[in-house]
């Protein structure tokens, strides 16, 4: 799921994406109800959606003239300023967790697809040692704002295709926040 966010975050989905995306299968997600209609949303936004108008829609949101209809950034949400306290934080868990930013990327690591790819990074490494570092990686670093930027993303005005990844995000974290509670 994060692997999926982060990479519909990184840029808008191409035709094969969206091929991907029109063969979900719609279950009930584990017995989720509302995760499963956030499935079946993205889903049916994919078979609606044209790729050029995908483009737009994702520069109107996140990019814009001077700056798209959301900023996509941990530092932004937590302290309303691009670049601060949070943003120096991560780099340090970061760099404990031997990971930096691709030479070719020139967004900072805050942005909600840079953090959706690390916490899928932890993930796929699997091991029980990992599992702590994912909690805490999460509490740290996704859970204080990243939520808040989903709903945000599901009620832009420029989001058409982007509506149903937001309420999928949303609900995923909420999911994600229950169960790494229940594991405390």
């Amino acid at each position: 799921m994060y692997a999926l966010l982060g990479a519909l975050l990184a840029r808008a989905p191409d035709a094969a994406m969206l091929g991907l995306l029109k063969q979900i299968p719609v279950s009930q997600a584990n017995g989720d109800a509302t995760l499963a209609a956030a499935w079946a949303m993205l889903r049916q936004a994919a078979e609606r959606a044209v790729t050029a108008g995908l483009e737009e829609e994702y520069f109107d949101l996140f990019v814009g003239l001077g700056r798209g209809e959301l900023v996509p950034y941990g530092s932004w949400y937590v302290t309303g300023f691009l670049m601060e306290r949070p943003l120096a934080e991560l780099r340090i868990d970061l760099k404990r967790l031997g990971m930096e930013r691709r030479a070719d990327v020139h967004e900072p690591e805050d942005h909600a697809a840079a953090l959706c790819e690390t916490m899928s990074l932890l993930i796929a490494g699997g091991d029980e040692a990992q599992f702590e570092e994912q909690r805490e990686f999460f509490a740290k670093h996704v859970a204080p704002w990243m939520g808040r930027f989903f709903g945000d993303l599901a009620q832009a005005q420029s989001a058409h295709f982007y509506r149903s990844v937001g309420l999928l995000g949303e609900r995923f974290l909420e999911v994600e926040r229950t169960y790494f509670s229940m594991l405390v």
